[in-house]
């Protein structure tokens, strides 16, 4: 059975803050220390963590420096294989889902 969530652009900045934040205390650094290894200011880390709002290159910076790069970068990679997702309210009434 399909199971369709509804996000939008907040949802996944959270998410993303809030990711990047448990990595960040798993791997015992304070906003300081997490700036001084990835070269993004500790306000900017901590206004990303409240409010999830950073620029692209910065969050890819703080992701760099706690997680793999290439799990994100595996997102843009071809995937013609998987289907495709219903794009409207008609697409998902017309293929029953």
């Amino acid at each position: 059975m399909n199971h369709f969530l509804l996000l939008d652009d907040n949802d996944v900045q959270h998410a993303f803050a809030a990711h990047l934040r448990r990595l960040r205390k798993q791997a015992k650094l304070s906003r300081d220390g997490l700036a001084e290894r990835s070269g993004v200011p500790a306000s900017t880390i901590k206004k990303f963590e409240l409010t999830g709002q950073i620029s692209f290159r910065q969050l890819l910076l703080l992701w760099q420096s706690l997680d793999d790069l290439s799990r994100l970068f595996a997102l843009t990679q071809n995937t013609s294989n998987q289907p495709s997702m219903p794009t409207s309210i008609e697409e998902v009434l017309k293929d029953g889902f």
